[in-house]
């Protein structure tokens, strides 16, 4: 059908807007590809996400907004170097369908791999008292560990939409009330029931934001299930060699550690500090450090790594890839310390 008058005027106008151009990938140079090459590819690091307009120069070529990198900015972002992963947030607040895990999967390249998080209907107790959850604010939810609905509400879309580019699938539990869980040994069971229960084949992992939740029983229900413990780098948690001690992290089937806030900040006072997330602002080495180990003890033994870093970690998660893959390199080159005389 022929378009109207008008508008076949107006396209032809040299002042007519033009459609934006796709986010390209920031020039590399040839010291973040050699890294690249030398970086395992086993060992993946990525970012939480991949809209942010302040990576202009570190992933994207030219400014572009975050709607805009949130649509069509992935691409650009899997051409770098080192970013082999990306966590998905959004599958969080809400089921995301088959066809939404298909188009990001189509915009990737056949070795990159997402990590994502499970619709937090199936991690909460009981809704928080915040006003996006309405009248449902402080109730319990009937949906709480429920493998009947994480089954066709967050693993099938998960695996139909990504299929062999799906990477770890997470249940996060947010800091909640422990005593109103039934208390740590009680969830612990509960958990146990829950990912057993779940359909074979994803690569699961379990985050918990509360200390009092990292029990030898919650170990001993994840090595049970075959599950991962997820590592998280965040607010009061132990730090991450504690964590992985404590959930015997170095026997699971991959490591996956969620570098996620620096330590002594809050969410939203990091952001304020860091923000528009071009540099670093304040490193963190001793995190860096503890999950170079983490990594290097996993590759060597065999296992995937799948790191995925947020903004509020250091101040920009790009560069603290960078850094962090500098740091496993390092550990893979160096020579095995020389050991005293009589050690077996």
């Amino acid at each position: 059908m022929r378009r109207p008058p008008q508008l076949e005027l107006f396209a032809q106008q040299p002042w007519a807007p033009a459609a934006p151009r796709a986010p390209e990938p920031a020039p590399t140079t040839a010291e973040l590809l050699d890294l690249g090459a030398r970086l395992p590819h086993t060992v993946r690091l990525g970012t939480s996400s991949w809209s942010f307009p302040g990576w202009t120069g570190l992933v994207y070529a030219a400014d572009a907004s975050q709607l805009q990198l949130a649509r069509e900015g992935l691409p650009a972002y899997a051409r770098h170097p080192l970013l082999r992963t990306v966590g998905i947030d959004r599958t969080f607040y809400g089921p995301v369908p088959a066809e939404a895990f298909s188009a990001w999967a189509e915009a990737v390249p056949e070795d990159f791999r997402f990590l994502a998080k499970a619709h937090e209907e199936v991690t909460l107790g009981h809704f928080p008292h915040r006003p996006r959850y309405g009248a449902r604010r402080g109730a319990r939810n009937p949906r709480f560990l429920d493998a009947h609905y994480a089954a066709d509400a967050v693993v099938a879309p998960f695996v139909e939409g990504l299929g062999p580019k799906a990477g770890p699938l997470v249940f996060q539990f947010p800091p909640q009330d422990v005593q109103q869980l039934g208390g740590a040994q009680r969830f612990a069971e509960r958990l146990h029931g829950f990912l057993t229960a779940l359909p074979p084949g994803p690569l699961y992992g379990v985050e918990v934001r509360n200390r009092e939740l990292l029990s030898a029983d919650y170990a001993d229900a994840l090595a049970a299930a075959g599950v991962v413990p997820v590592l998280a780098a965040w607010g009061p948690l132990p730090d991450v060699q504690w964590q992985a001690q404590r959930t015997r992290a170095g026997g699971a089937p991959a490591l996956v550690v969620r570098w996620m806030l620096h330590p002594g900040l809050g969410y939203e006072e990091a952001k304020e500090v860091y923000a528009p997330f071009d540099r670093l602002v304040q490193e963190d080495v001793p995190t860096r450090t503890a999950i170079a180990a983490l990594a290097v003890e996993a590759f060597q033994a065999g296992r995937a790594v799948y790191v995925t870093i947020n903004n509020k970690a250091e101040g920009s998660a790009p560069v603290s890839a960078q850094r962090l893959a500098q740091a496993v390199v390092q550990r893979l080159s160096s020579p095995p310390a020389p050991q005293p005389p009589g050690t077996p």
